[in-house]
């Protein structure tokens, strides 16, 4: 999460756009973020060259032949020179990164650098370099896993007033981290986010197979008690072919915004993921149909958008339902694209768990039927504040059969979580506790160590759901436990009432007494 000094430092930099003339919202964003590719391609390729040396291997920069679009280089250029190696040797660097057929470059031949006021880079140069001081020191003390580009371009649209248009909200880096803790992403994986943003759930599945295949003593916890490697990840992965699997076949995502899809590839390009899959689709389209088919991978994980409603126009025929809520219309899209033992983590708005309309039935019966429904997580109701205070649960699914006409869902596990580890109000300060290894385990030892008592955690057989119709919601199973309350009696109270009127008639005496 940002700090405060961050923040304002943001605002400086998003007030130097306007104040220069670029007022559009989404295309300030969208220079910034060609901005911080550039400097983060300059420390990428620092920390690369680090791993190289660390594991003895031979380095090829990036940069190579090309020194002057090194952001240490021009960035202490004077502004007028600046300019000119930016926009026209820079950012066509930054362009044609990787192979003209694959989707970053494909998707950066429209963009444009649209800066042409010398100063205003200067300005917005500095900016971003004291921008970077504070993220340094936010990393060395422990933010490892801190996806920055996400952060700023979550923080700028919240900014300027468009954060959650159409239910769009990022998930926080600790839930990320903590659903990938449940469904645990591996080497031989595809891992997929069906409306992807800026590819934080993919950054967070590629981290977590790297702290798998780290040696121990390269391991840490975090701020929130779950493992990461300290600086370099996956030094138990030897083999090039291994490496090149997870550049190339294992992350994939998309995104109906153009813009988010270019700042999603740029993202997972710095966080190691060389030549990422990221394309401009809507996966509820006719156009996904007839480019895709069904069960194409083995791990999905979202946050769709949700209380938006989908055009009826151009979208897909195969959904198995009549509305146009888009967050049953993702569930049944998710299902639809596992393959049998894939496995997936979804955040919903909780009413998706127990409301009765036709549609909102169908869906869940599709995730018991053509899935084994593992686990419902409720979360609490701070988790996605200050962007909203909607209620809403993870939910983790296991692809049986497409369009099965049996319950493979035998039973549910149920868990609550209280508080992820922050404050639960718009400040989203962290805590002493970290409640999020302790759910993390209570997952992987479910089948062994869940109590019989509907306390916390349990389970829940899927004929009692069905008697329930098909309700999922938490607490239609939690046990509830009556304590009587117990008060003084009301002698009592008006004793202690008397007593507190009389010490504040004494304050008020003293205080007329000071004033005069």
């Amino acid at each position: 999460m940002l700090s405060n000094e961050l923040k304002s430092k943001i605002n400086k930099l998003w007030d130097k756009f306007w104040s220069r003339g670029i007022t559009n919202p989404i295309t300030a964003i969208e220079q910034i973020s060609y901005l911080l590719f550039m400097r983060r391609i300059d420390d990428a390729d620092a920390l690369e060259k680090a791993k190289a040396i660390f594991a003895e291997k031979e380095y090829e920069s990036i940069f190579e032949g090309n020194e002057d679009c090194r952001w240490s280089y021009f960035s202490q250029l004077d502004p007028d020179t600046m300019l000119d190696v930016v926009s026209k040797n820079v950012f066509p660097f930054i362009k044609n990164l990787n192979d003209p057929s694959q989707p970053y470059t494909r998707h950066m031949e429209n963009a444009y650098f649209i800066i042409n006021n010398s100063a205003l880079l200067d300005e917005a140069v500095k900016a971003i370099n004291e921008i970077f001081e504070d993220i340094i020191v936010q990393q060395d003390a422990g933010q490892q896993f801190q996806d920055t580009q996400g952060d700023v371009y979550e923080y700028l649209i919240n900014e300027i007033g468009s954060s959650g248009k159409n239910g769009q909200f990022r998930t926080p880096r600790h839930l990320i981290q903590f659903m990938c803790e449940l469904i645990d992403p591996d080497l031989t994986d595809k891992i997929c986010d069906p409306a992807c943003g800026t590819g934080g759930f993919l950054v967070g599945a590629y981290q977590h197979i790297l702290t798998k295949y780290t040696s121990p003593e390269e391991i840490t916890e975090d701020e929130n008690g779950l493992k990461r490697f300290k600086k370099y990840g996956g030094d138990k992965i030897t083999k090039q072919e291994v490496w090149d699997d997870l550049n190339e076949k294992t992350f994939y995502g998309f995104d109906i915004d153009q813009t988010m899809v270019r700042i999603g590839l740029m993202n997972l390009m710095l966080h190691g993921i060389k030549i990422p899959q990221i394309e401009n689709t809507d996966t509820l389209s006719k156009k996904y149909d007839q480019l895709h088919q069904d069960g194409e991978y083995s791990v999905i994980m979202a946050n769709p958008p949700f209380t938006g409603r989908i055009d009826k126009k151009g979208m897909s025929d195969e959904l198995k339902i009549d509305g146009t809520q888009s967050e049953l219309l993702f569930l049944i899209r998710i299902s639809k694209m596992l393959r049998s033992g894939g496995r997936a983590a979804v955040i919903i708005p909780e009413g998706v768990l127990f409301g009765g309309s036709t549609n909102q039935r169908k869906t869940r019966e599709i995730l018991l039927k053509d899935n084994q429904l593992e686990a419902v997580i409720s979360l609490p109701s701070g988790a996605f504040k200050p962007y909203t205070g909607v209620k809403t649960a993870i939910l983790l699914f296991t692809k049986a059969e497409e369009d099965s006409p049996i319950w493979h869902t035998e039973k549910v596990w149920f868990y609550e979580l209280k508080n992820d580890g922050y404050s639960l109000d718009d400040n989203r300060r962290k805590l002493a506790e970290n409640p999020l290894p302790i759910a993390a385990d209570a997952y992987k030892n479910r089948a062994t160590q869940t109590p019989i008592e509907r306390n916390n955690h349990f389970y829940v057989p899927i004929a009692e759901i069905k008697d329930n119709g098909l309700d999922l919601s938490y607490n239609r199973y939690k046990k509830f436990e009556y304590e009587e309350q117990t008060y003084e009696p009301p002698q009592k109270i008006l004793e202690a009432l008397f007593q507190l009127e009389a010490e504040i008639q004494k304050e008020m005496q003293e205080l007329k007494n000071l004033i005069g």
